[in-house]
């Protein structure tokens, strides 16, 4: 019998086998990194659900104390979901945060409110967006926007009864100012420190309506709670101050400044670009009420002895802005501060009449051509406020 000889394979055939069974290892390799991948993915997604599935529940379904938390006005979402977690009410504020956006829900009422570890995390959100709070507020002041620190002060002492002397000290305590800024760093800093300027907080008590659920609040939680009321419109816009070439104290002065200048809504971007665009032009602001602040005069009209002023408020005596806000300007306005008009509104005057309808102008001769049509408005509205006044 003739013995089989073993089959002599070429060297091109070799190579084939040698990467065949290469290729072999490859797809069993890559086979288990993707099992192992999915499993991972599977795993992390299972976890991940069980977490978000636990944070909606109940912190303690079996729980019967109540949880008496504060949400004072002018909150954020990401504020209330801190006070939620720090009082155990809810599991992470993370997941608080995306089920809000999940619901495209964010409407909070300003209160005091009793809550319990029984409640899941719909009955929470639920409770404070129909705002049934455990109190009536003992007080409640309304502040008009473009009020100044003085005519907040005078509001403050006819409706709480506080000392009006008080509060406006209060505004120049160094030791208070200073606390202030390590308590609010984020809006508040050495800038309004300045040596000239008149109420270094001046335009950072935000307008707005508070609730005070004490009898008699004091001068410093007063101040704090408006304080935060300005700290929390930052956050809202925190992305557009941020890429502003303006620090936040220079936002808010010039936002002072056209929440005074204009009434409309519509105007106030228009308002705001017309200063940039005179301060691009090295030109003056010629703001008649930085005038009439740097008086500390509240008038109809402004004459040309109160525009030649001397003091570093005073827009048509200095070049750029004043040394700080000179009122609480609203949302409205440092938004047309941090959303202006645009270059291609190119106007460097403006006009406003009584009604609030404005002109925008390029040339002085057109801006004295309005200002001469319209003038006479001022004065007569002038007039009937003295007669009223009699």
């Amino acid at each position: 019998m003739t013995k089989k000889k073993d089959r002599q394979y070429t060297s091109d055939e070799s190579n084939i086998i040698k990467l065949n069974k290469e290729a072999k290892i490859v797809r069993r390799t890559i086979f288990a990194i993707i099992t192992i991948f999915i499993i991972v993915v599977a795993f992390i997604g299972f976890k991940g659900y069980q977490y978000i599935s636990s944070g909606l529940k109940p912190m303690d379904k079996d729980a019967t104390e109540e949880i008496a938390i504060e949400i004072p006005i002018g909150t954020s979402t990401d504020q209330i979901g801190e006070i939620l977690e720090e009082n155990d009410l809810i599991k992470d504020r993370r997941i608080f945060k995306y089920y809000l956006k999940f619901k495209n829900s964010a409407e909070f009422q300003a209160g005091t409110y009793e809550l319990s570890q029984n409640m899941d995390l719909q009955k929470i959100i639920d409770t404070l967006q129909t705002g049934k709070v455990i109190t009536e507020p003992e007080h409640r002041v309304t502040i008009p926007e473009g009020k100044d620190i003085e005519q907040i002060a005078d509001i403050m002492a006819g409706k709480l009864g506080i000392d009006e002397e008080a509060f406006l000290e209060k505004m120049n305590d160094e030791t208070f100012l200073k606390e202030r800024i390590e308590a609010y760093s984020t809006i508040l800093s050495d800038e309004i420190l300045k040596e000239d300027s008149i109420y270094p907080l001046e335009g950072y008590l935000f307008a707005g309506t508070y609730e005070f659920f004490e009898e008699e609040p004091t001068i410093d939680s007063i101040i704090d709670q408006m304080i935060e009321a300005t700290q929390a419109v930052y956050n809202e816009h925190s992305g557009l101050i941020e890429e502003s070439d303006l620090s936040f104290h220079e936002i808010l002065t010039l936002a002072s400044i056209v929440e005074k200048e204009s009434k409309y809504s519509e105007d106030r971007p228009k308002v705001a670009q017309v200063f940039f665009n005179r301060l691009a032009e090295d030109m003056r602001l010629q703001s008649d009420i930085t005038a009439l602040y740097a008086l500390r005069e509240h008038k109809t009209v402004v004459s040309y002895d109160d525009i030649d002023v001397d003091s570093p408020y005073n827009t048509y005596k200095v070049n750029g802005l004043p040394p700080g806000p000179i009122s609480s300007p609203s949302t409205e306005s440092i938004l047309g501060v941090l959303q202006p008009e645009g270059k291609e509104f190119d106007f460097i005057y403006f006009y406003a009449r009584p009604n609030g309808e404005t002109f925008y102008t390029n040339s002085l001769d057109e801006h004295n051509e309005v200002v001469n049509k319209y003038r006479q408005e001022w004065y007569d509205l002038q007039s009937d406020d003295s007669n009223e006044n009699e």
